[in-house]
């Protein structure tokens, strides 16, 4: 089995008996290790000794007055969200279970980054040996947000953090000029001949995906979508890409991110969509659900629609936490 996503923290976990990922002390040092919580040079002996503290027992309990001793607020904001994360985590029998109970329960001002984290890691976990390119770099759009591009039918993606560090230089081909200027090596927009090349930069997010007229790539999206819901709610759904919407009595529909829940709003209640908007719209499925019986009575056999839309900024930031909350489910089940 080839390897991919190793910054996923996936190798500091265990697996459970239902096959999620329990927390381990190794994987919450990790959290520990990021820069924005290492106390800077300047920080007052309370911060570093409940740094200190937590390096040598990362499960240890901290009373709400050790992070009041903090001198600087935002530090004290910072653990405040850290630990309450880390707790919830410890608490929870997996990390599936921990993201569905955040997502279930409105987020509780969860920061986005690690929200994005936890899906990395379920996703690095459910499609464990995954050996096509495709499925997971398009994955990578349920945790890394991209920007997106259009040329001669093609809508490109490219990771957004990426195109951001490597803004300021001068561009070194069309596609870079087009997505972001790039300080070093080209984007590769992936490719039957290139697809190869993955394994190796899969933690780089250097590849360029090409949505729009690609059906491997748009494809690729749909068997992620399939295998998340497979994997965290026990629902077997078979999710096809549409190249546009005809039905004219669709039941219910589900946004993938902020600008696709206010386009489809808009539709719901019988608005025709702007240009504007129809372009903004870079992907559309159909999810059916193989057991019907799970499904409200009100869409019955009827599929579900989901859309995936950029901004006006021409940025797509995925919330797959919307298919957890937004399916018409009979039940809440899920996670191992």
């Amino acid at each position: 089995m080839t390897e991919f996503w190793v910054s996923s923290g996936h190798h500091l976990t265990q697996r459970t008996e239902g096959g999620g990922l329990a927390v381990t002390d190794e994987l919450i040092l990790a959290y520990l290790a990021r820069p924005e919580l290492a106390p800077p040079e300047e920080a007052c002996r309370a911060e570093r000794s409940l740094y200190a503290d937590l390096l040598a027992d990362p499960r240890r309990t901290v009373p709400p007055e050790m992070v009041a001793a903090i001198a600087d607020a935002d530090a004290r904001e910072n653990w405040t969200v850290l630990l309450a994360f880390r707790d919830r985590l410890l608490a929870s029998r997996s990390i599936e279970a921990a993201y569905l109970g955040l997502v279930r329960q409105g987020l509780q001002g969860t920061p986005a980054l690690f929200l994005n984290q936890l899906v990395h890691l379920i996703l690095r976990n459910a499609l464990d040996g995954c050996d096509d390119p495709f499925v997971l770099r398009a994955a990578e759009l349920m945790f890394r947000p991209q920007r997106v591009s259009r040329l001669d039918g093609a809508v490109l993606l490219a990771d957004a953090e990426v195109i951001e560090a490597r803004e300021g230089s001068a561009p070194l081909s069309p596609l870079v000029a087009m997505l972001g200027k790039e300080a070093a090596n080209e984007l590769d927009i992936l490719n039957p001949e290139n697809a190869w090349t993955y394994w190796s930069r899969s933690d780089a997010f250097s590849m360029a995906l090409n949505l729009g007229s690609s059906a491997q790539s748009r494809d690729g999206l749909a068997r992620v979508i399939e295998a998340f819901l497979r994997h965290l709610l026990h629902v077997d759904v078979r999710v096809t890409p549409l190249d546009r919407l005809d039905d004219s009595d669709w039941r219910w529909f589900v946004g993938l991110d902020a600008e696709a829940t206010r386009i489809g709003n808009a539709l719901w209640r019988g608005e025709a969509a702007s240009a504007a908007d129809q372009e903004r719209v870079v992907a559309l499925f159909s999810l059916t659900f193989e057991d019907r019986m799970r499904v409200d009575s009100s869409v019955g056999d009827r599929p579900v629609y989901l859309l995936l839309a950029a901004t006006p900024a021409n940025l797509v930031t995925m919330k797959p936490q919307n298919l957890i909350v937004g399916l018409p489910l009979n039940d809440a089940t899920g996670a191992s």
